[in-house]
């Protein structure tokens, strides 16, 4: 997607030289798509987990499921927390790229994104904890949305600081902006969700194995 965009850019932006397409083109396929195979075989490579107990191979009826348990409803609260951990932070980010302002408390960013991990990780946890006490054994992709949920969040906030901040009325650089800011949310989606993933992941096979089996 990335790919797609930056050369759909360059062919409406003309004033971009022919040498620096040249060079994006080998940075791309020099460099990202070897990194893309790379990771492809050390995958296709890694052994698969191993279950502290056995799934059972017939499915068990769910029972009806609360109201706060849907979802979206799931999604719209679990990304609250996340997303006010970084709001002050991402307000600067937006400035240093979008605004030609100077970042230089990274530190201080270094610092946020541990919030930002650890404040995924409990939600997740928390979330995935009131699943399973309602029944519901289908926590792995609904925990990936639900732990990813602030990245929707960030779209809005995105939204209100084109609207509200930046004074773009072109076509071309409205494009420009919401193309990285739909992959920037794309990939704090992917990020946020693997981090609560994981976290559930590991919460879970926790409390399995404790459990006795004879």
């Amino acid at each position: 997607l990335a790919r797609v965009l930056g050369i759909f850019l360059m062919v409406l932006c003309p004033q971009v030289p022919f040498p620096t397409m040249v060079a994006l083109l080998c940075m791309w396929f020099g460099i990202s798509l070897p990194l893309v195979y790379l990771g492809y075989y050390f995958g296709f490579r890694k052994q698969p987990y191993d279950n502290p107990v056995r799934t059972n191979q017939i499915p068990r009826q769910i029972p009806e499921q609360r109201w706060y348990m849907n979802r979206f409803v799931g999604i719209l609260m679990a990304g609250i927390l996340p997303f006010g951990a970084m709001f002050i932070e991402l307000f600067f980010i937006f400035s240093a790229i979008w605004e030609n302002q100077f970042y230089y408390l990274f530190g201080f960013l270094f610092l946020v994104f541990i919030i930002l991990v650890v404040s995924c990780s409990q939600i997740s946890i928390v979330m995935v904890y009131f699943q399973l006490c309602a029944e519901d054994y289908r926590w792995w992709w609904r925990n990936f949305l639900v732990s990813g949920g602030s990245a929707f969040y960030v779209l809005v906030y995105a939204i209100f600081y084109f609207v509200n901040k930046l004074d773009i009325v072109e076509f071309i650089p409205s494009l420009l902006y919401f193309g990285y800011t739909a992959l920037m949310v794309l990939s704090f989606w992917l990020l946020t969700g693997t981090i609560g993933f994981y976290a559930a992941y590991m919460f879970v096979r926790k409390i399995y194995a404790a459990v006795k089996i004879d």
